[in-house]
């Protein structure tokens, strides 16, 4: 029996989307930030596609799709009271960033712009990388240094 192309897609959309939930549900609050990021670079990289192809409907609701994780997911959990007056400070420092990339997002929709998106994408990937390095599992899976003084372990020749 023959099946249309669109049930594969909406069986692995399924599948994905169900996977993504339960990922989701059993995530640290850290990684919940780092599927946020996941989810705005893929959202870039379909707009990218999108406009490569001229598909004008599905290159803005990618990009729609981008803003909205930029806005309700990235900038919605940006918390001014947790770090004192340092932490309010960088909070403010961050939602500004996260509105000159949604800028950046917007005018590349308008301008049919695949430059602008891709300075969004490296601008969001300048605090991704950051934001994955102070993981606090990471320390957890980091080997144990050796009781060996660094300079008898590392040597600049053969």
């Amino acid at each position: 029996m023959y099946t249309p192309p669109h049930a594969y897609n909406s069986g692995a959309s399924a599948y994905a989307k169900i996977a993504t939930e339960s990922g989701a549900m059993s995530a640290s609050p850290h990684q919940l930030i780092s599927m946020l990021f996941d989810g705005v670079k893929t959202a870039i990289t379909m707009a990218r596609h999108h406009m490569a192809h001229n598909e004008i409907s599905a290159k803005g609701n990618a990009i729609s799709k981008a803003i909205n994780i930029i806005e309700n997911g990235l900038k919605a959990s940006l918390d001014a009271e947790a770090g004192g007056k340092d932490g309010a400070a960088l909070v403010a420092n961050l939602a500004a960033f996260y509105d000159y990339i949604n800028q950046r997002l917007l005018y590349a929709n308008l301008r049919n712009d695949p430059a602008l998106l891709d300075e969004a994408e490296r601008l969001l990937e300048n605090i991704s990388s950051a934001w994955r390095e102070i993981d606090p599992h990471q320390a957890s899976r980091m080997p144990e240094t050796s009781s060996v003084p660094a300079a008898n372990r590392f040597s600049a020749g053969a």
